[in-house]
């Protein structure tokens, strides 16, 4: 019995919608092709060059498994169903010819996915025929459906969310969830605007283009992004946003020690459970040495007394308590940050841990307190010894 053609294009499921979508790009793309000025043409709409492009795998896998149903159920080529496979398969066929014909390199066992990506470079280096601004020469090279460009606005969405509300002083710009963001989105977004920037300065010589994008990024947007370039100068404006608010973070409540780039997701996920629960401790392993993660918590935990006195002798014997481990468990790490907390550690001593001032503004000039003999003891100790001397002259009374 034969099978009414609704039930046919039911069976067809999402399919149906994908080859729709595909017939009218096809008509549109094979038009671009076959017009006298078809650099023009492509290089205005390159992302219908680049949707057909990232599909055509897709669409190619779907034709091929329902010719297969067709064939073993038997459908009739009078269905609706059908017709539209094979007038896909046709406007395949004469895209297909159109795009090899158009390439300089064409081979005829060449993919159409793959030889539309090379139409696109070859169309973007060409340039404009009679010349165009920096604007509209941005807008052909950065069509909205790039991958980098999309990962990149995504990073930014995350950016834009945490770092556009005020914060209290203080206080962390984020939470704990949103460190976690921030974790994820730093390394993307630096990974998908290098890709942006190689692109333009790839098919755009001159730099005209990439200089002109370049200063308009340190504005910040003024309205909802639509172009591509409006996207990628949104997400160039909150990541440098996003890098400068981390760094005054870090340097906040870590300096001494200065953080490697790949240390500074972790880091700031730790931060943040940090300021929940003040005993959690920096793991070591992949990211960090035992020596080096102990390095980090010693200057969080110096840079948290050097702020505010706890309060409570509870909380002051835990805050010190943390001191001391931290430094215990970087006790053979070296270099110039091991120096450099050494030296806070001192001046620390020096001024009696005093809690107005952050012990990095500290100096031997400002102390008006004369050098103590735990000082003096400690100064060629490690960092468990300078830990303990701190914490002596800290709650000495007077």
């Amino acid at each position: 019995m034969a099978t009414h053609p609704e039930d046919l294009r039911a069976r067809l499921e999402d399919r149906a919608d994908l080859l729709e979508a595909t017939r009218l790009r096809y008509r549109a793309l094979k038009g671009l092709l076959e017009a006298f000025f078809w650099k023009e043409r492509l290089r205005a709409d390159v992302e219908l060059l680049r949707e057909v492009a990232t599909a055509q795998p897709e669409v190619d896998a779907a034709l091929v498994a329902l010719r297969r149903r067709a064939a073993a159920e038997g459908w009739p080529r009078a269905s609706s169903p059908v017709k539209l496979m094979e007038e896909v398969e046709r406007l395949r066929a004469a895209v297909r010819k159109a795009v090899l014909k158009r390439l300089p390199d064409a081979a005829p066992e060449d993919v159409l996915g793959s030889a539309l990506l090379r139409l696109e470079t070859v169309v973007l280096d060409a340039g404009p025929l009679l010349g165009r601004r920096e604007w509209a020469r941005a807008v052909e090279l950065l069509p909205r459906n790039l991958p980098e460009l999309r990962a990149a606005c995504a990073a930014a969405e995350v950016f834009e969310h945490v770092f556009k509300r005020p914060v209290r002083e203080g206080a962390l710009p984020f939470t704990s969830a949103e460190a976690d963001e921030l974790a994820r989105a730093l390394p993307l977004a630096n990974v998908a605007l290098a890709a942006l920037w190689e692109r333009l300065a790839r098919f755009d010589a001159s730099g005209r283009v990439k200089d002109f994008l370049l200063k308009r990024a340190r504005r910040a947007p003024q309205r909802a992004a639509r172009s591509g370039p409006e996207l990628l100068l949104h997400a160039a404006f909150w990541s440098d946003v996003a890098r400068a608010r981390v760094q005054a973070v870090l340097e906040a409540w870590l300096a001494p020690a200065v953080p490697r780039e790949s240390e500074v997701p972790a880091l700031l996920s730790w931060l943040a459970a940090r300021e929940s629960s003040p005993e959690a401790r920096l793991p070591s392993g992949e990211d960090f040495t035992e020596g080096r993660a102990g390095l980090f918590e010693a200057a969080a935990a110096l840079a948290s007394l050097s702020r505010a006195r706890p309060v409570g002798a509870w909380n002051e014997e835990a805050a010190w308590a943390r001191l001391d481990a931290a430094a215990r468990r970087a006790r053979d790490e070296a270099g110039p940050e091991v120096d450099a907390l050494r030296a806070q550690l001192l001046l620390f001593i020096r001024l009696r841990g005093q809690s107005r001032t952050p012990a990095r503004l500290f100096s031997p000039e400002r102390a008006r307190v004369p050098v103590s003999s735990d000082a003096e003891s400690a100064e060629g100790d490690d960092l468990p010894a300078l830990a303990r001397a701190a914490r002596q002259a800290a709650l000495r009374p007077g």
